[in-house]
């Protein structure tokens, strides 16, 4: 009997560890070879699991929720936007972003995923556990299930997008591309990640650690160039820290517990960022409440 595209996914032969942490060109192959049978499987998987929960804005923090809908409707009211978010460092923000009593509907939908057996890529030099995966369909191995992409191109259009705007008005017309991957840090797999600035416009940076799902060190560590000024900051399950990409920062090793998270990137084409302090022209607040025209470019920074 010929096998549909779910099980030929679940049954291909996959890249060894080795392989995928030395970027061997067969990983490459391997990818783009089956791009269509796992986006066809991903659409299997979700045909046959209906009781996965449809990932829709009831995750949002309400308050924020509120927020964006009214700015949508009325942009000159952003106002209410931008004061839920406190700076907590030079340069980065913080607020809650995801309701903390929904969060396991997003968890699940991701666990799920990871148990679903079809192969994903994890971010390369980040994680190679079963918790990474490349969550923009500019990412070969990405998580290509039709409910879920629904979710983070709504997430990036509706709130990422705007909010930075808002935050950083320099970053118009270096953010019509996306980007987005997965981390889960566990002790004993990929514990942290070395001082370094991200290839973006804007960083955003969701925990999606539920209520009570303790961790301990892992926190972020943030460095300003001018004061020399360095914090290490950690965030609550839902809420968000966003920043330029520009800024140095530093995940920290995980001692005890997992942490899970989500890494959400806008740029403009072909991976144009803003050069740090160059003049800008602000744009009205019904530019920034708005979705570029621009098509994906197919530039994938890793």
């Amino acid at each position: 009997m010929e096998l549909n595209s779910l099980d030929r996914a679940r049954a291909v032969e996959r890249p060894t560890r080795d392989a995928i942490l030395q970027r061997a060109p067969s990983v490459y192959t391997f990818w783009n070879r089956n791009t269509s049978l796992f986006e066809d499987a991903w659409r299997q998987w979700e045909d046959k699991n209906p009781q996965i929960a449809d990932l829709d804005h009831s995750l949002f923090d309400p308050q924020l929720r509120r927020a964006v809908e009214q700015a949508w409707a009325d942009p000159a009211s952003e106002a209410s936007v931008k004061d839920l978010w406190k700076e907590v460092f030079p340069g980065v923000y913080e607020a809650q972003f995801f309701d903390p009593a929904q969060l396991s509907v997003l968890r699940d939908y991701l666990k799920a995923a990871a148990d679903a057996d079809i192969p994903l890529r994890p971010p390369y030099g980040i994680s190679l556990n079963r918790g990474g995966a490349m969550l923009d369909a500019r990412s070969e191995g990405y998580l290509a299930a039709p409910n879920f992409q629904a979710f983070y191109r709504d997430l990036m259009n509706t709130y990422m997008r705007p909010i930075s705007r808002l935050l950083f008005p320099d970053i118009v017309g270096y953010d019509t591309q996306t980007f987005g991957f997965s981390i889960q840090w566990q002790p004993d797999k990929d514990a942290s990640l070395r001082a370094h600035t991200d290839a973006s416009s804007v960083t955003l940076n969701l925990n999606l650690n539920l209520p009570g799902e303790a961790f301990s060190g892992s926190g972020v560590k943030f460095f300003d160039r001018e004061t020399r000024q360095i914090s290490e900051l950690t965030f609550a399950p839902g809420t968000a820290l966003i920043h330029h990409g520009s800024v140095p920062h530093e995940s920290m090793p995980i001692t005890s517990g997992e942490r899970s998270n989500i890494i959400l990137w806008l740029y403009g084409d072909q991976g144009q960022v803003p050069a740090s302090g160059a003049p800008y022209t602000e744009v009205s607040p019904r530019e920034r409440w708005s979705v570029p025209a621009a098509q994906s470019d197919g530039f994938a920074p890793f």
